[in-house]
This record gives structure tokens, C-alpha cells and sequence, in this order.
């Protein structure tokens, strides 16, 4: 298998600079035994003003046949060769203690290693290469949080082309002065994403640029595809990948672009369950908008998937699940412990996901699994909160009450208990007024760090000795 694919790679090469690779119409015949279809509806339009962006449709998407789908495997082959000068061709390596703690051969696709810290570089290079001359001149706009932002900025400035971006007051600082740095030009409004991109078409000033979203303009999706590519390069005998899914135009590039290449493969989906927005539109058939709450993977939290995003990653996942909070701070601290990486939230998803406890874990066990890590953007006040959850969600951090007498030498007792132990008091604190207990007694409130969830119930097991009936213990 190995040696057909790099066989084929030179055709890739090839594909790229005609206008359609002949094995795509024979791999579509075969999969789906299907006649040959009339021309193509035209797809949504993600690629051009944002006034002309249309709304999704009220009832069920119904399903159109490969052929018809808004972006093909020639476009991704085709966004290859245009952007491969312009891009890294970034490592995906084995994780020996992921696959240890996984059961699984686990390799790390490297995105984090892109010049912006995230994938999102691949889309952007490719749908501004992709404009007119007319549209390079008068520019792009885009509303985004982080990444989308610094890509479009990062090549703008590159390829000449002006980029406005309209970014939300909860944008990161860093964020926001990057992209200054890169040229752009930065425009802070609104709460959140939404009223962000709302902004993008009420100013007259900005009607001649060129709008481009983030997840569901076609060219972004065949960018964002070229990952796939590389993944099946790197590592022919491939068994399952796991995509992080936000407005999914990650998923909808890789999903085409391996299951073309290897039918037989798994493409496995990963979203925060704070924000389900893929699994809300596979449940009713269409994009629609999910209930969304604040995520640690906050460069998934779209509320509602994009139309073209959609149609092509209901064709090729094979499974979607969601993680928790506590799943995505694990990932993370995982990252950090075990690869010495720092990774986003949203792009450790796809790890949350395969990790003891995950709901992919099971899926994986046994396999050759690749997880693409998306994004490193993580600002480090924010990172030391996520490595404290995570910690916590592995019963590494605890904390408790204890009632111990108000006299002198009380929490020296107390503490002696713990240092005993072998536990390391992050915090402490006393309270006195307000108590129901004797008059002599105050109720201390410990935050300590130990070596395992076992090295906890030990500690609790030797406070409880000690104060029987006075201890209250919290693992979370």
C-alpha cells in the first residue's frame, strides 16, 4: 500500500495543473455506482462580498451526488501545488507515550508549526491566490477571534493584498496586536463572533472588499484539505484520523481528501460538547444554530456550521463525538507533560477525544491513528487555568475542608497531617464567622497538589484518621 501511494504521488503533482484528475470521476464511479449526473448546482458563495452571503435553508439539505459537491479532490490537489511555496510542510510523528497511554500507534500532525501557529495558513494563502486581480487590489475582510485573522494577515502582507479584520472585544490582546504587526488592519466590535461578522457588512466603506470565511469558503476548504495530503504521505498505512470540528472546513477538506485516497479508512470528527454545532446539523439534516456555551476550545465555539462545510463532511465522516471540558484540559496538560508542546484548546480536540476515557478511545485501540494538532495560540494566562483543570481532572490537584481547633498550633497540625502525607499546599484558607460548629473550632480550606489520584485517597484516608468526622473532600 505504501509503495502504490508513492507511486501516485508524482500524479498529484500533475492533477494539480489539469483542469480534472481522471482517477477522481473512476474512485466516485466505484464508491457510489452512480450514472452520470448533470452539471453541478452552484455552491453557497463564501468567496465574495458579504452582503451576498446567503442564509442557510429552513428544511433538510438534501444529499447531492460527489460530483456535485461544492469543492472536489482536483481542488485540493490543485490548492496543493498553488500554496506549497508559501506554506510548511509540517511534521507528523510518532508520540511513543501517547500511544502507550492511547493503546494505540498515535502520530502527532504538527500544524502548531505553521509561521501563525495554526493550520488556518493552508485556507488563507490559497482563496487569496485564488482572487482576481481586481479583488487583490481593493483587499479582504474577514471577521475572526484569532487564527483566521493572523493567516489572512500573514499572506496579505506577503502577496500584497490589504486585509481588514474585524475581531471581537473577547479577542486575546496578542491576537489582536499580531495582527497589527502583520499589517493588517484591526477593527475591535461586538461581544462575540457573531456581532463581529455583522459589522463586516454594515459599513459601506468595506462593500468592495473581497469577504472570506474562515470555515465555508470553497478555496479555504481545498486549503485546508492539503493537510489530508500530507497526512497520507507521512503516514501511508493510516488506519483512523480524528479532526477537530468547529465550523467545519477542517474536517470537510481532510475527510474529502482521505477518504479519496483510502475508501477504507476512518475519518473521525471531535467537537466540544459546550459548542455541537456539527452534531446539531447531522441531527436535523441541515446547518442550524446550536446552544452554545463558553469553551476551553474556543477556536471551535462556532455556533453554526458552515452550508458547504457541511454538505461535504456529512459525505465522508464516519463518526462525530463531542468532549468534555475536563477532556480538553486533559489534552492539554497531556501536550505539555508528554510532548513539551502548547497547544490551543480546540487543537488538542482530536487528542481529548482518544485518551483514556475519551469516547474515541475504544474506536482507536489497536490502530494506526493520526490526531492533527491545529493550533498552538494559547495565551499563557489562560494556559496556567487550563493546566490547573487539567491537573484537577486527573485528581493530581484537590482540595478539602477540615474542621481543626482555633487554638494555637491548630493548622500547624493540620499541615504536619499533610507534609506527612506527602501533599504540596498550593492554597489555604481559614474561615471563622461563619460556622455552625463550636466556637473553638475553624474550618480550613486546602488546595494541595499530589502525585496521582491513588497518592489522594491516601492523603484523605490519613486525614480522615486524624480528624474523623471533620473532613470534607473535593477531587473537583
Amino acid at each position: 500500500r505504501s509503495q502504490t501511494f508513492r507511486a501516485l504521488v508524482p500524479m498529484f503533482r500533475v492533477a494539480c495543473l489539469v483542469p480534472r484528475w481522471p482517477i477522481e470521476a473512476g474512485w466516485r464511479a466505484r464508491w457510489l455506482s452512480t450514472p452520470p449526473t448533470p452539471p453541478p448546482t452552484p455552491s453557497v458563495d463564501a468567496h465574495a462580498n458579504f452582503t451576498q452571503e446567503p442564509e442557510a435553508a429552513a428544511q433538510e439539505v438534501p444529499r447531492r451526488s460527489i460530483s456535485e459537491l461544492p469543492v472536489s479532490f482536483a481542488d485540493i490537489c490543485r490548492a496543493h501545488a498553488r500554496i506549497k511555496s508559501g506554506i510548511r510542510f509540517t511534521s507528523c510523528y510518532r508520540s511513543t507515550p501517547l500511544s502507550r497511554l492511547c493503546e494505540a500507534n498515535v502520530y502527532l500532525k504538527a500544524e502548531l508549526q505553521q509561521p501563525t501557529g495554526s493550520f488556518k495558513e493552508r485556507g488563507a494563502r490559497n482563496a487569496m491566490l485564488n482572487l482576481s486581480a481586481e479583488q487583490k487590489e481593493r483587499g479582504v475582510i474577514a471577521a475572526s477571534a484569532g487564527n483566521h485573522a493572523l493567516a489572512l494577515a500573514a499572506h496579505g502582507g506577503k502577496l500584497g493584498i490589504p486585509v481588514t479584520v474585524v475581531m471581537p472585544t473577547i479577542a486575546p490582546l496578542a491576537k489582536v496586536e499580531r495582527c497589527r504587526e502583520l499589517g493588517a488592519t484591526v477593527v475591535l466590535h461586538g461581544d462575540n463572533i457573531q456581532e463581529a461578522r455583522g459589522e463586516c457588512g454594515n459599513r459601506t466603506e468595506w462593500s468592495e472588499l473581497t469577504y472570506i470565511n474562515g470555515f465555508d469558503d470553497p478555496d479555504i476548504i481545498a486549503g485546508a484539505g492539503t493537510m489530508g495530503l500530507e497526512i497520507a504521505e507521512q503516514v501511508p498505512d493510516f488506519d483512523a484520523v480524528v479532526v477537530p470540528c468547529g465550523g467545519g472546513g477542517l474536517l470537510a477538506g481532510v475527510a474529502l481528501a482521505l477518504k479519496t485516497l483510502r475508501p477504507d479508512s476512518l475519518v473521525l470528527s471531535a467537537e466540544p460538547e459546550n459548542c455541537p454545532s456539527f452534531g446539531e446539523a447531522l441531527s436535523a439534516g441541515r446547518p442550524v444554530q446550536a446552544a452554545t456555551r463558553a469553551t476551553l476550545a474556543d477556536g471551535l465555539a462556532v455556533p453554526q456550521v458552515g452550508a458547504n462545510a457541511f454538505e461535504i463532511a456529512r459525505e465522508f465522516t464516519d463518526m462525530n463525538v463531542t468532549v468534555s471540558e475536563m477532556d480538553v484540559a486533559r489534552a492539554v496538560l497531556r501536550c505539555v507533560e508528554l510532548e513539551k508542546l502548547t497547544v490551543e484548546g480546540g487543537g488538542v480536540a482530536a487528542l481529548a477525544a482518544i485518551l483514556p476515557g475519551g469516547k474515541l478511545h475504544d474506536v482507536v485501540k489497536g490502530k494506526v491513528v493520526v490526531i492533527p494538532l491545529c493550533g498552538g495560540n494559547i495565551d499563557v494566562t489562560v494556559l496556567g487555568r487550563v493546566i490547573d483543570r487539567g491537573l484537577a481532572a486527573d485528581g493530581r490537584l484537590v482540595r478539602c475542608v477540615v474542621t481543626v481547633s482555633d487554638r494555637p498550633g491548630g493548622i500547624n497540625g493540620l499541615t504536619g497531617e499533610l507534609a506527612r502525607a506527602g501533599a504540596s499546599i498550593k492554597d489555604i484558607f481559614h474561615e471563622r464567622a461563619w460556622l455552625t460548629s463550636a466556637i473553638d473550632e475553624v474550618q480550613v480550606q486546602v488546595v494541595m497538589e499530589v502525585t496521582s489520584a491513588e497518592h489522594g485517597d491516601r492523603v484523605h484516608e490519613a486525614l480522615r484518621k486524624a480528624y474523623p468526622g471533620k473532613v470534607a473532600w473535593r477531587v473537583r
